[in-house]
């Protein structure tokens, strides 16, 4: 993406040059240790290695132990241009693996941080390299500043300038009449950091948010769930083989099940000797002959333990398959209405669709642009006779926040089609789906009371029902058997970038009052064709993952009004009001019911990327989210060269965030910080989540050149 490009190429060219070499070359720089430990005891999202894992961390224990050196080169080529360089070697033993602990390319931890050629022609300004360019300045959160991603290791308390990555570009600006500026951008296409956000999950790091773990966190991302349910659907495959639905070997498996649902078993009571509603293989561990018990523990006798002892098929209660409370089967609790673990969310999935399931796998595939897509924009900034400074501007680029979509493909990497088929008879009490049947959507039902549910099948081509096209262990066209499926489909979750249309605004206009100097600021952004996450409870209830969790187009209209006044000895105070408006919102309330009659939601709606979980219910996003920021700084010292920095920072919903930091100069050359942070509120809030990241940090800076 660009990284490769005559951008690239150019800059180091430039410097090989003959007057490169001579030229006068200064170099700066300072050498840091940063030191942070959390300030409350806990486990932070992502951590568990399985769902009865609840280690963590406490009080007082290390968050990072950063030491790191920051060489600023800079030098001249020829009367008009110069270079500049930044070389930045860093290491923290806290990390959580080798992505955080050391250096990676285009992140917070690059080890190339800057290298960019000032130079001008004509009345034109020109910067070639990778560099940082700044769009906005609202305090806390970036709206306009969208130029450069952002490296969000450390959520927002890094400053944005060492949170911003720096990437390839070419920057080109001159003056424009007596007051104003016009600036060009094209840019390398380059992606936040986001932790958890791969398919290792960085399992530990202290700022996973939610909707990431719902992705791939251990426990709880549908990246892990879904190879578990795999499993679990082969242990009941290989039980209706054996007999364990009425009695007599079923030689096509689950598929004549399709009359069967989820909740229709863990919501009736079974035993091992009944025919009806479900028996249980003779001899499984964990029950007596002839005793019923609720389905919902045999359910999680099956998911954790398999069929036998030391069946590779048992979950054993690693991730969020149901919701235990112990290490034995009855230790689990069991909610269609509210529900929080993978099954209670499928509670109307058919056992039919748990043959499509069988053996399936998953893949992380990253889809990114290429070398030559860039991004491309202009701002251009003007003052008015009366004192009122403005800009607009307009960027065509790639979203730096990644997408993630699910897929069914075979084992080649060819994608398959997802059929919902209606259930018919096949005689003796069992139903099989019905392949001539496809059902939108639109069509699936709310409720499925007495009924049989609709069954989820995935299949070669675009045409259904054509026998020797499904995947699964049978093929479903052919409920007796005799046919065997294409085999274990692979779950793709597909990493992409989309591309959005951004057109900004920014005002600032100063005010002398007789109580303070005062300024007036705001930032406008227009987002066309960004994504929002939409979840569909009533397709994720039958088993369709890929169509109930999807990322649909969405244009945002985002804004921040902010006054700054001076007050008392150079006390700054900003506050600051946003908002971010979400123009094509989807909230579709439905009420389904399931097999055994009991009520859930089954709603479709915009989910809230940032908490969306299944711990919460699949979070719903606000429509139109607010912020409200209180901003103070002020120096002091003998001759204020010392400086402290508060920002309290509220968001609708209950979260809550502060961060105190405070630089103090001993010397010219050595700088001591102090830095506190602290999260609190609602735990399903943006903010909220993170209370048990809270952390107090501590850092010296030694200065040279």
């Amino acid at each position: 993406m660009f990284k490769r490009s005559l951008i690239n190429r150019a800059v180091f060219s430039a410097l090989l040059l003959p007057g490169a070499v001579v030229a006068e070359v200064e170099v700066s720089g300072y050498v840091k240790n940063e030191t942070s430990v959390f300030t409350r005891s806990g486990q932070v999202t992502g951590e568990a290695g399985s769902m009865l894992d609840d280690s963590g961390h406490d009080s007082g224990d290390l968050l990072k132990f950063e030491n790191s050196a920051r060489l600023f080169i800079n030098g001249d080529l020829g009367e008009n241009s110069s270079w500049h360089g930044e070389v930045n070697l860093i290491y923290d033993s806290e990390g959580v693996n080798e992505d955080y602990r050391g250096h990676l390319n285009y992140s917070q931890h690059d080890w190339l941080r800057e290298l960019y050629i000032d130079t001008s022609f004509s009345d034109w300004d020109f910067r070639f390299g990778k560099q940082q360019v700044v769009w906005g300045t609202a305090d806390g959160i970036k709206l306009l500043d969208i130029i450069n991603p952002t490296d969000y290791r450390e959520l927002v308390q890094n400053t944005m300038e060492d949170s911003r990555i720096p990437i390839w570009m070419i920057k080109a600006e001159r003056n424009v009449g007596d007051s104003g500026n016009i600036q060009f951008i094209v840019s390398q296409v380059e992606e936040n950091k986001i932790p958890g956000l791969n398919r290792n999950g960085d399992s530990g790091h202290p700022f996973i948010m939610k909707g990431v773990d719902s992705i791939s966190g251990q426990a709880n991302g549908f990246y892990n769930i879904a190879p578990a349910l795999s499993k679990v659907a082969t242990s009941f495959n290989n039980a209706a083989f054996g007999g364990a639905f009425g009695g007599v070997a079923s030689p096509g498996g689950l598929v004549p099940f399709a009359g069967l649902s989820v909740e229709g078993f863990a919501g009736s009571m079974v035993d091992t000797t009944t025919i009806a509603p479900a028996m249980l293989l003779p001899g499984m561990p964990g029950y007596n002959a002839g005793v019923a018990i609720p389905g919902y523990i045999a359910l999680n006798n099956i998911a954790q333990n398999g069929l036998f002892a030391g069946d590779p098929n048992g979950n054993n209660n690693v991730t969020n398959l149901m919701d235990v409370t112990g290490p034995t089967p009855p230790e689990v609790n069991w909610s269609v209405a509210n529900p929080n673990s993978a099954f209670s969310y499928m509670s109307a999935a058919s056992f039919a669709t748990f043959n499509t399931f069988d053996g399936a796998t998953t893949q992380w595939k990253k889809d990114y642009p290429d070398d030559l897509d860039t991004n491309a924009g202009f701002r251009y900034k003007g003052n008015l006779d009366n004192g009122l400074s403005y800009s607009v501007n307009y960027f065509y680029h790639y979203s730096a926040n990644p997408d993630i979509n699910m897929g069914w493909y075979d084992p080649s990497g060819a994608k398959l089609s997802v059929q919902r088929t209606t259930a018919m008879p096949i005689g003796g009490g069992f139903f099989a789906p019905d392949t001539t049947t496809s059902l939108t959507a639109d069509q699936v039902p709310n409720s499925i009371f007495g009924a049989a549910p609709v069954s989820v099948l995935v299949h070669r081509g675009s045409t259904p029902g054509v026998p020797g096209t499904y995947y699964g262990t049978i093929d479903p066209t052919d409920p007796s058997g005799a046919t065997p499926g294409l085999g274990s489909p692979v779950l793709r979750f597909t990493e992409s970038l989309h591309r959005v249309h951004s057109i900004g605004a920014s005002f600032d206009y100063a005010l002398d009052t007789a109580f303070a100097p005062i300024v007036l600021r705001g930032e406008f952004l227009y987002d066309k064709d960004d994504k929002q996450a939409v979840i569909d409870k009533r397709l994720l209830s039958i088993g369709d993952l890929t169509n109930a969790l999807t990322m649909e187009e969405a244009d945002y209209f985002k804004y921040v009004l902010g006054m700054d006044v001076t007050v008392l000895k150079n006390l700054l105070i900003s506050g600051q009001f946003i908002q971010f408006r979400n123009l094509d919102y989807k909230d579709s309330g439905r009420t389904c019911v399931s097999q055994t009659g009991i009520s859930f939601d089954c709603s479709k709606y915009t989910g809230d990327l940032a908490t969306l979980n299944l711990s919460n219910g699949m979070n719903k996003a606000y429509k139109n989210k607010e912020f409200y920021s209180l901003f103070l700084s002020k120096p002091f010292g003998p001759s204020d060269e010392h400086r402290w920095n508060n920002i309290v920072m509220y968001e609708e919903g209950g979260g809550f965030w502060n961060r105190f930091d405070m630089e103090y100069s001993f010397t010219d050359n050595l700088i001591g910080t102090a830095e506190w942070n602290h999260y609190w509120g609602d735990e399903d809030s943006q903010f909220g989540q993170f209370k048990d990241s809270s952390n107090i940090q501590v850092g010296i800076r030694y200065l040279f050149d």
